[in-house]
């Protein structure tokens, strides 16, 4: 999507997870499928549903006449099976090294994801990469994304407006997250070209992070 390197300019950084630091979709697609097979559903739709929501959203969009308690019941069911199974979790390319830079340069950040903290601190361990010490997690938000609560409350966290924000994401559902919330959006990997984000690169190996003078991070993207 972004033909050219752009420089964007902001006072932190809110980044998903799964699709963005850490590629998971291989246990994704295990539990998913599993699921969708249970259910009778068509495997393609289910696929192009679930990436980016909580268990629970995905499945109320996918049976819509099912009571919401089920789907919470599976949800946590599917979270249960999806914490067990780390086969094939690994770092999205470039990922190690930018989380460093926001580490070793005390750069604001925080991680913004559908997973609980069970899932999200068993996956990024797996990825071998640092757990953020701010984070929004399945537990904190009462909605969803593509509802940008996760977001904001990310932003809220770290005391910078949401304006000031930058959010890294993969999914159509994390990048209208971010964009209802008001911030603009990196979009990572082919799955986030079709969505609309501000900008769009493969993987993090194509975004350097500079800490300017002022307190403001540049991001160099493509």
């Amino acid at each position: 999507m972004t033909a050219t390197p752009t420089v964007l300019s902001a006072r932190a950084l809110l980044l998903d997870m799964d699709g963005t630091l850490v590629n998971s979709d291989a246990v994704v697609e295990r539990c998913w499928l599993r699921w969708a097979a249970g259910h009778g559903l068509d495997p393609d739709q289910v696929m192009r549903v679930v990436h980016g929501r909580q268990g629970y959203a995905s499945m109320a969009l996918l049976l819509p006449d099912r009571p919401m308690a089920e789907n919470h019941a599976d949800n946590a069911r599917m979270l249960a099976e999806e914490t067990a199974d780390m086969d094939g979790v690994v770092p999205v390319p470039g990922a190690a090294a930018f989380l460093d830079t926001l580490l070793t340069g005390r750069l604001p950040h925080a991680l913004v994801t559908s997973a609980d903290v069970a899932l999200s601190t068993g996956r990024m361990a797996a990825a071998g990469l640092p757990y953020p010490t701010v984070r929004v997690t399945a537990e904190n938000v009462g909605a969803s994304k593509p509802d940008p609560e996760g977001f904001l409350k990310g932003a809220a966290e770290l005391g910078v407006d949401p304006a000031d924000c930058v959010v890294f994401e993969d999914s159509g559902a994390g990048i209208a997250a971010g964009l209802a919330a008001g911030m603009r959006v990196v979009g990572i990997g082919p799955r986030a070209a079709e969505y609309g984000p501000t900008v769009q690169v493969d993987d993090l190996t194509s975004v350097r992070v500079e800490a300017a003078a002022d307190g403001e991070i540049l991001l160099h993207v493509g």
